[in-house]
């Protein structure tokens, strides 16, 4: 099967901006719709309604904030005329279950619909080294690949139905915010005790308690106060939120879940809308000063 001659990009917003402007650096055109205006990258095509990039776009991405607008929104690109043997790429965090209920909706259009959410955040889109999550058909993805290539760096297959890839994206979304909330209070405790915080993390980082956290996040956000990992703390607690949701669901395993939803609920409650997730380590430092 040969590449999309046009591809389309809707939602423009932390993560889409960037991941549409590496597309737009390719030789394929790229059509681009946001409800804010003004936000298409240098080389795409700014278009006034989403009905304008489907019936332009052979292929479509979606990068949206959650469930119920990424349905919102499958509805209307089903609702529109030849849009059979459309490709709706969605790279949105929205569960297994709205996945499910988007491609039942795209699939009953006559189009392709591919669940493939990412990881890496906006520090990762910004260098396009995120990674992509794709549940759909292989063949697509291969298809694809060459325009994937442009903004990430690694793309996984998980499986054929959509659902999966939201599985692989919440779990990982799970542990990221795991290994932040549980390095946040092992670092107090090192400080509590005296040791200097970068002493703490270069003796953990080269020992069996590194992750992501003590690798990235506590040397280059906390340590120098910056705070600027790109992902807010109430998208996280999204995710998490979706995670318990679904294992609950699936029936496993979940001690380690509901104590982490805890912790980001109180993150979430504390810290005003739009604070980097980073800022975990503040509200637990204060919580410990109270």
């Amino acid at each position: 099967m040969s590449a999309p001659k046009t591809i389309g990009f809707i939602g423009l917003g932390q993560m889409g901006e960037p991941m549409c402007a590496f597309i737009c650096k390719g030789d394929t055109p790229v059509l681009c719709y946001d409800r804010v205006p003004d936000r298409t990258p240098k080389g795409g095509t700014a278009k006034d309604s989403l009905a304008e990039v489907v019936a332009g776009a052979d292929t479509v991405f979606l990068s949206l904030p959650d469930g119920k607008i990424v349905n919102a929104v499958v509805d209307d690109i089903a609702a529109l005329p030849n849009v059979a043997g459309k490709v709706i790429i969605d790279m949105s965090t929205i569960g297994p279950a709205a996945a499910k209920q988007a491609a039942a909706t795209i699939e009953g259009a006559g189009m392709t619909y591919v669940d493939a959410p990412v990881s890496g955040g906006r520090q990762g889109a910004l260098k396009a080294a995120i990674t992509i999550i794709w549940s759909g058909p292989k063949t697509e993805m291969e298809r694809h690949q060459a325009i994937l290539d442009l903004f990430s760096k690694n793309t996984f297959h998980v499986g054929e139905t959509p659902g999966q890839g939201q599985a692989v994206k919440l779990l990982n979304n799970f542990l990221s915010a795991t290994a932040m909330a549980a390095s946040s209070e092992a670092v107090l405790f090192g400080l509590a005790h005296g040791v200097e915080m970068k002493t703490i993390l270069d003796v953990v980082k080269v020992s069996t308690g590194n992750n992501t956290a003590i690798e990235d996040k506590f040397p280059n956000r906390v340590l120098p106060g910056t705070y600027d990992a790109g992902f807010f703390a109430e998208l996280l607690n999204k995710d998490v939120r979706l995670y318990n949701e679904f294992v609950k669901e699936a029936g496993t395993s979940n001690l380690m879940g509901e104590r982490v939803a805890e912790v980001w609920n109180l993150v979430e409650d504390s810290l005003p809308p739009q604070s980097d997730f980073t800022r975990v380590f503040e509200v637990l430092e204060k919580r410990n000063r109270s």
